[in-house]
């Protein structure tokens, strides 16, 4: 049964969202929303990622925590450094960061907290996921930097995501 519907609430939101967009709830409009809603989910099934583990959700909420944190302080500082870039020009600078991490769900956890953070920007990962190319808005020394960044964000997503 899975296999035919793999999921009867998308089914049901596409075929709804078929007749409000067409505006019509025709016998034709009728039909074809609902071939389109049992088809869809069908044919996007293998696309759907394997569910992760969530180990420690303790480091999850400190690292939450710790998220928040430095997107406030990290935008203050962003702030800060463009309020006095006309006498100190930032210091942007490209960092490779060597990783541990090769869980892809804890490594896309990493690529959002690094996007959610202002002043850094992922750049690239290598093909073996080995080393992360970070650009970072005010680079004042780039191996503390690297040892901030495993510390604060790399470490706890290996725990959570072994």
């Amino acid at each position: 049964m899975r296999r035919w519907f793999p999921s009867l609430i998308l089914s049901a939101a596409l075929w709804v969202m078929w007749l409000v967009l067409n505006g019509s709830a025709s016998p034709g409009h009728l039909i074809l929303g609902g071939v389109i809603g049992l088809a869809v989910p069908v044919l996007v099934a293998p696309l759907k990622p394997a569910a992760g583990r969530l180990r420690k959700p303790l480091v999850l909420a400190r690292l939450i925590l710790v998220v928040g944190h430095d997107v406030v302080q990290s935008a203050l500082d962003v702030g800060h450094g463009i309020l006095r870039s006309r006498r100190q020009p930032p210091r942007g600078s490209f960092v490779d960061i060597p990783l541990e991490l090769r869980d892809p769900f804890g490594l896309a956890a990493l690529a959002m907290i690094t996007t959610v953070v202002p002043g850094t920007v992922w750049s690239e990962l290598a093909p073996d996921s080995s080393t992360l190319r970070l650009h970072v808005f005010d680079l004042a020394g780039e191996a503390e930097f690297i040892e901030h960044y495993k510390r604060r964000y790399e470490r706890p997503l290996k725990e959570i995501f072994g």
